[in-house]
This record gives structure tokens, sequence and C-alpha cells, in this order.
């Protein structure tokens, strides 16, 4: 199939069908990766489905020479894999020419993927001190300190919702718990209790009663005219956790090196110092492999 038009078209329509089963972000790069690749193959006049496995070949070979790092080309080598196998194609990517490129790419790029800065106890601080006193600072204080606490990925932090919160007495004090509906590593919605701490408990509480927020999203977006949003987006975690850092005067490399992962690399590498085995970090962190885990520990005592 030569036609970019019914490529295009198959793409769109492979979208819909897993759209829900599959993360939204997952999503996203699949839909943009073979975009890409379609684009590619238009200008080379060849097929983008079904593709021939010299063709992804010599793709891979483009993109290792346009500066693009490994961990990206695999990302795209996955999407072009997926994107055949869910139309009932042949993989091209499983091809020995392909892997062959595989390997040359990553002799030629290494497989390092350079881990994001934690957020340790100290630097969250530092943080939470830059906040200011308006509305926005309130929902930042309880985005920080829930995020350290409980070591939510971004999309499990912009999916909890008010009603997610549950208030319990327990030695005739209230105490918070908060349902996890959902995880990376949850796709089948069994759920997760996530217990805050009391100083998390009350910023969230501080910022449900002062945004007058009782349904919908937790979290949300606040604009320019402080007016808030109906939801909080992934992207927006990141520019939130940077815009803190940056108030809070840190290094450049610093801030330049926080990502929406920063605050479960931190969490992770306190609890590693406090003497918490791997198992532990592991069942907190709703981590399913050891060597995600290790990457996330390299700099706990650098």
């Amino acid at each position: 199939m030569n036609n970019t038009l019914d490529a295009l078209q198959i793409l769109t329509n492979t979208v819909q069908k897993i759209e829900g089963a599959y993360a939204p972000s997952t999503i996203r790069a699949y839909k943009s990766s073979f975009e890409r690749f379609i684009q590619f193959c238009e200008e080379n006049k060849v097929s983008a489905l079904a593709a021939d496995p010299e063709d992804v070949a010599l793709y891979i070979s483009k993109l290792t020479a346009s500066g693009l790092k490994s961990s990206s080309i695999r990302i795209i080598v996955a999407s072009i894999s997926s994107i055949h196998k869910l139309n009932l194609l042949d993989d091209p990517t499983q091809h020995p020419t392909v892997k062959i490129e595989l390997r040359r790419m990553h002799r030629t790029l290494g497989r390092y993927s350079q881990q994001a800065f934690g957020i340790t106890a100290p630097i969250l601080e530092k943080m939470l001190e830059a906040t200011t006193n308006n509305l926005r600072g309130t929902r930042d204080r309880a985005l920080l300190l829930l995020a350290y606490d409980s070591m939510c990925r971004r999309s499990e932090l912009v999916s909890l919702k008010v009603t997610d919160i549950h208030l319990q007495e327990l030695d005739n004090k209230g105490q918070m718990k908060i349902r996890l509906r959902k995880s990376k590593t949850d796709q089948e919605l069994q759920g997760r209790w996530i217990q805050p701490s009391e100083r998390s408990a009350d910023a969230i509480t501080a910022w449900i009663n002062q945004a007058k927020v009782d349904n919908g999203y937790l979290f949300r977006g606040i604009n320019n005219a402080i007016d808030i949003t109906c939801e909080l987006k992934c992207s927006q975690i990141n520019r939130i956790y940077k815009r803190l850092a940056k108030d809070a005067n840190l290094p450049k490399e610093v801030i330049d090196h926080i990502s929406g992962h920063s605050m479960r690399v931190g969490a992770a590498q306190d609890l590693l110092k406090s003497g918490a085995s791997m198992p532990m970090i592991m069942n907190k962190g709703r981590w399913t492999k050891t060597d995600t885990v290790m990457r996330y520990l390299e700099g706990a005592y650098i």
C-alpha cells in the first residue's frame, strides 16, 4: 500500500479502535510516531503499511543520524511494530535487517537514558517555601506534598477525583485515604488505597475548601485570571515543578533536569536512605520492574 492517505486513514481507525484500551500517552506516542514514519515513506515513495523491513532499517539509520536519543528511537520502532500488529500485518521490526540496524543504533548512541533529577525531602521543602499564599499556591502545596507522599505518576495525579477522597475516624482523629482507581501498572482497575501524611491531608483539605471543589477532578489548572479549569493536564505537572524550582532559586542545571518523574525519583531515593528494602520501595511506588527502580536509585548517594 503506497497511498499516504490510506495509511493515515488506517492509522486514524486504529487509534479510534484502541481508545480506552491503552493509556492516552501511549496512544499519542503511537499516533505521532507513525505519522512521522508515514511522512518518511511518502518522501521515499515506499509503503508505510505494510512496511518493508529494509525501509524500516533505513528509517532507523536516518533517525540515528538526526540526533535523536536511543530511547526516543525505541519508542518510534515500538509504534511501527504495534500499528502493524494491531492491523494483523507482519511486524517488520522483527526482521533480522531491522534488528541489526537497531544494534548499530545502540552502538552509536548507547542505551543510556538520562534520569530525571530527584526531588528529595530537602528540595521539596525549598519548593514548598517558594509557593505563594494565593489559590495557585494552595494547589501547588497540595500537589507537591501528595506527589511526594504517594509517589504517584503524573497520569495518576491528574486522574484523582474529589470522590476518591475518604475520611475516616481512627483513634478519635480524622484520617484521610485516597482511592487510586487506575495506574500504569493497574490497567484492570483493581484500585489501590493511598494513605497521605497528615501534612498532605491538611494541604489537600485547604485546597478543596479554598477552591470550592466538591466534584470532578481533584487537581485543576488555574489561569492568569485565577479562574479554575476543569482539570489539570499531565504536561502541566512538569511546568509546575520547574516553575517552583525556579522560584526556589535552585541551580539551572537542576531545573533543566526536573520532570514529572522527579518526585517519584526523589521519594524513592529518600526511602532507600531511610533503610527501606527494594520490595518496600517497589510496593510504595507501584513498580513491577526492578531495573526501573534501580535507575531511579542511581543518584541516591551521589
